[in-house]
């Protein structure tokens, strides 16, 4: 056995333990509370102590799976082997690291006693820290990813999902396809354990499909209004751990996972879009998850479901605001953008009176260098862009207006493209073209 760090209040204890067949699990006493203990991990270039417990096949790793685990002793094993079905990658080329923590239900033992039967190369952690979060533990993951791929060669894609989680044998190149196609991360979506969901109230599944089917039509309207070259329609606006991918330079670039209790991949992908990153919200990249009612992470899935079974009456997402309040909010975000990107933000106040936003405050805004950062601060600022989230009674309604809105927005957009085809073949291209949407980012 191999120690390394001292045994300090808020720095990391390692070892390292050689176990039959030659293979190695790094076993971790984090000692130390709060964020002090949190930002410690992995400073200590963990990912090098434990070499995987299969070589590669031929090549380098070049995308890694990054997942944290808790006391997942009943689903583990259909995660894992749902990651060794991976299909359509050059053999080697796909690592994964396991980041156990605080596990006391028999996952540890469930674990090794699968790696060394798996078909692609398996680090795992071991990790007791009385201070553990979910944000903590997925950045922990995905950083010893991080440090595996910069060890290998510099480059690669980190994915990440959860240990309650089974991805399809497709999951992995559909992530890399999307990335190929000039993506830097990739926010995929997630569908409910069919026989889990099927234990659930039949009103809380009837809730759960008009929320998907108002989402939809949200976030076409979005697209069609305030629409992302790099994101367009059909997209969707998910995101969750349980299916993220990114590329190892873009997570570099924005500092990795926040460690933060709740919430940390839906404030990854801000930080990407913030950064001018592409995230591309591809709706045919799809994880299962569990349909459970205690979950591991406090305000995850499960108390997300089960506070619905509870509260029946409970509000929406803050999204699932009114369709009317939706078209305003798209519409000044469209406005904020191409104002900023032709320079004339600074100049034009007639959206700061619009939206009600303080002179000072509205200089500031113009003044940030990245049309998402001055769209997001406007957001934060204006008192008319304040989110009120519906009620489920009144989604059919809004289900409704939001159809009829989407038919005639397609109906424009098919006329408005045929007049143009139409004139182009008529009089040869022209000089004056459609005006392009204004770009993303810095």
């Amino acid at each position: 056995m191999r120690r390394y760090g001292p045994s300090q209040p808020g720095t990391v204890a390692v070892f390292i333990l050689q176990t039959a067949g030659g293979c190695h699990i790094a076993r971790l006493n984090l000692i130390g509370r709060g964020d002090r203990a949190a930002r410690s991990f992995p400073s200590e270039s963990l990912v090098s102590l434990a070499p995987p417990s299969n070589p590669p096949a031929a090549g380098a790793v070049e995308a890694v799976i990054a997942i944290p685990v808790r006391n997942e002793a009943e689903r583990i094993a259909a995660c894992l082997g749902a990651i060794d079905a991976q299909a359509g990658l050059r053999p080697g080329s796909l690592g994964l690291v396991l980041f156990l923590n605080n596990c006391t239900d028999g996952t540890v033992e469930i674990v090794e006693a699968m790696r060394t039967g798996m078909s692609l190369p398996v680090r795992v952690f071991v990790v007791e820290f009385e201070g553990a979060n979910a944000g903590w533990a997925r950045r922990a993951a995905m950083d010893a990813a991080a440090e595996w791929l910069e060890a290998e060669q510099g480059t690669g894609t980190i994915l990440s999902t959860d240990a309650d989680s089974r991805v399809p044998p497709d999951w992995v190149a559909r992530n890399l396809a999307v990335l190929e196609a000039g993506a830097d991360a990739v926010a995929g979506r997630v569908t409910l354990d069919a026989e889990e969901a099927a234990q659930l109230p039949g009103s809380l599944l009837a809730r759960g499909r008009l929320e998907d089917a108002y989402d939809d039509i949200l976030t076409e309207v979005e697209a069609r209004i305030d629409s992302d070259p790099h994101d367009p329609w059909p997209c969707h606006r998910t995101t969750i751990g349980a299916s993220l991918s990114v590329r190892l330079d873009a997570y570099r670039r924005v500092g990795g996972m926040p460690a933060i209790p709740l919430g940390e991949d839906g404030a990854f992908v801000a930080a990407l879009i913030r950064a001018g990153l592409h995230v591309r919200h591809a709706r045919d990249v799809v994880v299962t998850i569990s349909a459970r009612l205690t979950g591991r992470a406090p305000g995850g899935v499960a108390d997300t479901i089960r506070s619905r079974c509870e509260l029946p009456d409970a509000l929406c997402d803050a999204r699932m605001e009114p369709l009317h309040r939706a078209v305003f909010r798209y519409f000044w975000r469209s406005r904020i953008r191409r104002l900023h990107g032709e320079g004339r933000l600074r100049r034009s106040m007639a959206w700061r009176v619009a939206l009600a936003i303080p002179a000072a405050a509205a200089r500031d805004i113009a003044a940030l260098p990245g049309a998402d950062m001055a769209v997001a601060e406007a957001e934060r600022v204006s008192p008319r862009l304040v989110y009120r989230p519906l009620g489920p009674r009144a989604l059919p309604a809004q289900i409704k207006r939001g159809r009829i809105l989407v038919t005639t927005m397609r109906l424009a957009a098919g006329l408005r493209d045929g007049f143009a085809a139409l004139l182009i073949g008529r009089r040869g291209p022209t000089r004056r073209q459609i005006p392009a949407p204004a770009p993303r980012g810095g």
